[in-house]
């Protein structure tokens, strides 16, 4: 045995020194500056884990979305039969006073009423024959009628005034977004109100965020969701739009669901515009992974900031603590069975958010496997090697 031990030196000295040179790239720490950072484990009150019984996500659906139905907006009724257009610097009045042609200044033949109109200057004034200037900003057409037909009584009797606006110019509302004609929506004496501006721009494009539309007035911003507008029939998200709105529609980009271990093909999923199930996540990666997928190890993980609107139904499962913890959760877990497949049918009701990971955990054999596949390698190649090496002459 001595000899053969002899030989097997030189080839364990080959493989130590060899292991500077081992193929594929690494990163090591050894000659950088570490920063201390807090590495404690995660305890049992920070994570808390919810079983996706059909009872629990049927009480679970109701309490986060909730069932939309269609809606009157009274509100937004009474706006509109309150509206009145109030003039503004750049806007055009057509001025009509009956019975005095030579007050009204024709169009002709190459003239438009934008043209031969009043325009409204900067600082709010129209000039007028006989009256001079006459500040009508922030004023309606009926306001500015009364005022030119006072004026003009000291020089005609029983004037019979007509004020109409030719161009609609001071005030504008703004289309950005994922929106198919982006830009500016005049704002007129018809209403203007949110679903109207949506159409008129064209209506929303293919990667649209119809759940998360922003509207932006006097520096506050206010979250509409135009699925329960355009699609459920919910008045009450629409808005009366006024001067200097901005309408934004974001991407559906930040709509990412992660769907990783043991399935077909692991892959990030975007959620569409009438939202996301986890049994439409398990289908579009082709469903688990049948050799080596775990049926009771489907979960949902969630961050906990996420799932805040959630918190007080979530508490009500939670067994009641003998004293306040004040560690902070920091994420649920929704954990799926489906060793029965009829199981998948409550995966059904389980709307997935942004950035949720759906995890399908492996079969105890299969981590094993997968053990026994990083070392098998080696064994095998040091059998070989040492099989060379022993078959000597002295045996």
């Amino acid at each position: 045995m001595k000899p053969a031990y002899n030989k097997l030196l030189p080839f364990t000295f080959i493989i130590i020194l060899t292991g500077c040179s081992i193929p594929g790239s690494h990163l090591s720490v050894a000659n950088k500056q570490l920063v201390e950072v807090n590495t404690a484990q995660l305890t049992t009150e920070q994570i808390n884990v919810y079983s996706l019984s059909p009872s629990f996500v049927a009480k679970y659906s109701a309490n986060h979305s909730g069932i939309v139905h269609a809606k009157t907006n009274p509100k937004l009724d009474k706006q509109i039969a309150q509206y009145r257009y109030r003039v503004g610097p750049g806007d055009v009045l057509n001025i009509t006073i009956w019975d005095h042609p030579e007050l009204t200044i024709p169009a002709g033949s190459y003239r438009n009423a934008q043209e031969a109109g009043n325009w409204v200057h900067a600082n709010g004034q129209i000039f007028y024959p006989y009256i001079g200037f006459l500040y009508v900003g922030g004023k309606t057409v009926v306001e500015i009628r009364e005022k030119i037909a006072f004026r003009l009584a000291k020089f005609i009797e029983a004037p019979q005034v007509d004020v109409s606006l030719a161009a609609f110019r001071s005030q504008k509302a703004y289309l950005t977004g994922e929106i198919n004609m982006p830009g500016k929506q005049p704002i007129t004496n018809v209403p203007l109100t949110l679903l109207d501006a949506i159409n008129q721009g064209g209506g929303l494009t293919a990667n649209a965020d119809w759940r998360n539309v922003s509207i932006t007035r006097n520096g506050k911003t206010e979250i509409i969701s135009l699925y329960n507008l355009m699609q459920k029939g919910d008045l009450t998200e629409n808005r009366l739009m006024g001067a200097g709105d901005i309408i934004h529609v974001p991407r559906n980009d930040s709509l990412k669901v992660f769907v990783l271990g043991e399935v077909i093909t692991p892959n990030m999923l975007k959620i569409d515009r009438s939202g996301m199930t986890l049994t439409e996540a398990l289908s579009a990666v082709g469903g688990i992974n049948e050799l080596r997928a775990d049926a009771t190890g489907i979960f949902v993980i969630r961050s906990a900031t996420r799932d805040a609107k959630n918190k007080a139904f979530l508490d009500k499962f939670k067994a009641p603590e003998k004293k306040p913890s004040n560690t902070k959760n920091i994420a649920n877990i929704y954990q799926l069975d489906i060793n029965d497949a009829s199981a998948l049918m409550t995966g059904t009701e389980f709307e997935l958010e942004a950035y949720d990971v759906l995890y399908v955990t492996a079969e105890p054999i299969s981590r094993w496997n997968r053990v026994i596949g990083q070392i098998l390698p080696t064994i095998s190649a040091f059998n070989q090697l040492t099989g060379g090496i022993l078959n000597v002459k002295e045996y």
